[in-house]
């Protein structure tokens, strides 16, 4: 493992991409969801993101959860401990389009519960009577 990394173009045709890598994508999982469509939806979405490490995004209109969690068997050297017998995920993997390059950037990314929710109110149809406004607090009662 070199010290700086070079630029995917200045990887030669002999060398292997991962070499030169931080292995970003043995550090998460990304599982395709279904879009939400209605505040149901949201709300799965926003317990998702109660829980610590995941995050969800959107990238070409498909929307996925995404959990932030290193694979068991990468090694300190950022390369599989397992190659040899890796899962067929694993094999079928190219870094013809992968992350080495330090610049991915999702349509939409959501960390938070509150992101998620925020982001449901704004783009959901209202129903009828619901306010933009918070509901109204209850009156402080008069000390006599």
């Amino acid at each position: 493992m070199l010290d700086t990394k070079p630029s995917r173009e200045d990887v030669g045709p002999d060398q292997v991409l991962c070499e030169f890598c931080t292995a970003k994508c043995c550090r998460y999982f990304a599982l395709p969801i279904e879009t939400p469509t209605e505040f149901a939806d949201f709300e799965f979405i926003r317990w998702y993101l109660l829980h610590d490490r995941a995050s969800v995004f959107k990238d070409d209109d498909v929307w996925y959860l995404l959990v932030h969690t290193t694979c068991k068997h990468l090694r300190s050297d950022n390369l599989c401990g397992i190659y040899e017998t890796r899962p067929q995920i694993c094999r079928d993997y190219t870094t013809d389009a992968c992350e080495y390059d330090d610049d991915w950037c999702y349509e939409k990314y959501f960390e938070t519960p509150e992101q998620i929710w925020e982001y449901a109110e704004a783009t959901m149809p209202r129903r009828p009577g619901q306010s933009l406004r918070s509901s109204k607090p209850p009156e402080l009662p008069i000390l006599s």
